[in-house]
């Protein structure tokens, strides 16, 4: 009887706990500007999570609204200026998109770098002191996560059967590494807004064009190209961060749950990337298989040994020294004590 009591006692305090939890949280409301809308990250992820899993979580005391910043009018280079100002509390954007801002900002998704997403994680997370300090001390930012969008794959409007038919072609990329990338393989490579990529590509502004398999699906890529060639050439990473002025100024108890529920959160992300990817690859080719996006009718080219060599080749030959060349000596010593640790290339500024 006795043990049934202390039993029951401690179940009681573990039940009391939830709601006392939420009741010591002040009452606060967030503002944040998300990443792409229209694709699924946002929309599986980023919006659920501050719209509905936090207030839930906290018995309605931490409540948030979320806009795109696609749908705010905004650029992407733009949000960490803005978050910077003040203008924007809670943001996220692709750090390629930023990284003409400083080239810090490439070395985690240099073209080639991760040949698979349980890669990009080990570089990611290896990286993450570098851009904590740099953005504290440069931007008045704080990060608080860091996840990426499915592989970044090559579609093509027109036949491909591998890297050396990128030869002659334009093809936009999404940030400078990739066009370095493509040049290096006798290509043109176009940066162009990912909004922008479409009518180029109906135009045959470019032959071909890079994003996420999945990603590329919900833009409806497989209307405006043929081909599509899934060997992994980046994860554009998307940093999420807040203004350190406004993070301060949250009670502690908010900051800590908040760190918690985002390093969860990023978690989730890094996990489904796998199944992200494949998803895309299914749907644009119209296999049964795709749920999570539209049945295309695209080609899938199969990814050949050789081209896997000749991507490792280019980034160790070119991509590497020429970002290094960009970020200079301090940047360099400190991508070889973490990412290059990891690859195993060490470059040379």
């Amino acid at each position: 009887m006795c043990i049934g009591r202390i039993a029951a006692f401690v179940l009681g305090l573990l039940l009391a706990s939830g709601p006392l939890v939420a009741q010591e949280l002040p009452r606060t409301h967030l503002k944040v500007v998300g990443a792409w809308g229209n694709l699924s990250q946002y929309k599986n992820f980023e919006q659920p999570f501050w719209t509905r899993e936090l207030p839930a979580k906290t018995n309605g005391a931490i409540t948030a609204e979320i806009t795109p910043f696609n749908e705010m009018g905004l650029k992407g280079a733009e949000i960490f200026r803005l978050m910077r100002l003040g203008v924007i509390d809670f943001g996220s954007t692709v750090l390629g998109y930023v990284a003409g801002d400083d080239p810090r900002n490439e070395a985690i998704d240099l073209a080639g770098l991760a040949p698979d997403v349980t890669t990009a994680r080990r570089i990611s997370d290896a990286y993450r002191p570098v851009y904590d300090r740099f953005y504290r001390e440069q931007f008045g930012i704080q990060v608080l996560a860091i996840w990426p969008y499915p592989a970044q794959v090559i579609y093509c409007n027109g036949a491909l059967s591998g890297l050396d038919d990128l030869r002659g072609k334009k093809v936009r990329t999404g940030n400078r590494t990739l066009a370095e990338f493509v040049e290096a393989l006798g290509g043109t490579g176009v940066t162009m807004a990912f909004s922008e990529v479409v009518p180029a590509l109906q135009n045959k502004v470019v032959d071909c064009a890079i994003t996420g398999t999945l990603s590329g699906n919900a833009a409806k890529w497989y209307e405006v190209t043929t081909h599509l060639y899934a060997l992994p050439v980046g994860w554009s990473q998307v940093m999420h961060a807040v203004n350190l002025k406004t993070w301060e100024r949250l009670a502690p108890s908010v900051r800590e749950l908040l760190s918690r529920e985002i390093r969860d959160l990023e978690d989730r992300i890094w996990k489904a990337m796998d199944v992200e990817t494949q998803q895309g690859i299914d749907c644009n080719v119209g296999r049964d298989s795709c749920t999570m996006g539209s049945k295309g009718k695209m080609t899938l080219v199969p990814v050949s040994d050789r081209d896997r060599a000749t991507l490792d080749r280019v980034l160790r030959e070119v991509v590497v020294p020429k970002w290094a060349k960009r970020c200079g000596a301090a940047c360099v010593e400190e991508w070889n004590r973490t990412v290059g640790a990891i690859v195993g290339i060490s470059a040379t500024p």
